[in-house]
Order: C-alpha cells, then sequence, then structure tokens
C-alpha cells in the first residue's frame, strides 16, 4: 500500500504561485508514473499532468501547457507541480496520483493507482 500526502495548496491571487508537493514515505514511489489531478465544484475530476516512472517523458493538460511544471525527486520519494500564472479557472482540489497515468500517451486513469487526500487551491482577488 502507497501512502500519498499532498501539501502547498492556499488562497492566491490571479497571476500568482502555488508549488504543489506530493509526499509518499514509501521508496515504492519511485516505481509508479505520478499523475496530478484537479476537481473542481460540480465538475468532473481531471488529469493535469503526468510524469513517466524515469521521469523522461511528460505531459499536460491544454489547459495548463506553458503554465504548469511536473518534477520529481527520488532522493526525497516526491512529486511536485509548479503552478504559474494562476486563473480563477485553476481553483480546485489537486490530488496526486500513483500509476493512475501514462505520460508518453496522455492516458488519465481516475479510479485506479494510489491517491492522496487532495489539497485545496483557490485563485481568487
Amino acid at each position: 500500500q502507497l501512502h500519498l500526502v499532498e501539501s502547498g495548496g492556499g488562497l492566491v491571487q490571479p497571476g500568482g504561485s502555488l508549488r504543489l508537493s506530493c509526499a509518499s514515505s514509501g521508496p515504492t514511489f519511485n516505481y509508479y508514473a505520478i499523475g496530478w489531478f484537479r476537481q473542481a465544484p460540480g465538475k468532473e475530476r481531471e488529469g493535469v499532468s503526468c510524469i513517466s516512472v524515469n521521469g523522461g517523458s511528460t505531459n499536460y493538460a491544454d489547459s495548463v501547457k506553458g503554465r504548469f511544471t511536473i518534477s520529481r525527486d527520488y532522493a526525497k520519494n516526491t512529486a511536485y507541480l509548479q503552478m504559474n500564472s494562476l486563473k480563477p479557472e485553476d481553483s480546485a482540489v489537486y490530488y496526486c496520483a500513483a500509476d493512475a497515468c501514462l505520460a508518453h500517451s496522455g492516458d488519465y486513469h481516475h479510479y485506479t493507482g494510489y491517491w492522496g487526500q487532495g489539497t485545496q487551491v483557490t485563485v481568487s482577488s
């Protein structure tokens, strides 16, 4: 069983930045592709970004391309989502998940893998 914990969410003004972290205590975290998903009230959960097991492939939803950057630190068993130029429509609960996406094909699987509890991101003036 893989336990994931997200952090770094909060309230930010439009145009601002946040960095989300997804940490795991177990080394098996490094054996999986890691994805970031988000779900806004009344909307379906959507895949935002994915990074492959070796970090060589990444994928981004069209709505965040050029603004968000996904990365991972193998020594720390942690993945990150750097979010810049935030917009109000980016407001959502953000989840990280292991083994729930494929970076090379941009496939996001909403009901498999290991998931964190989510962190709230609110973009508002």
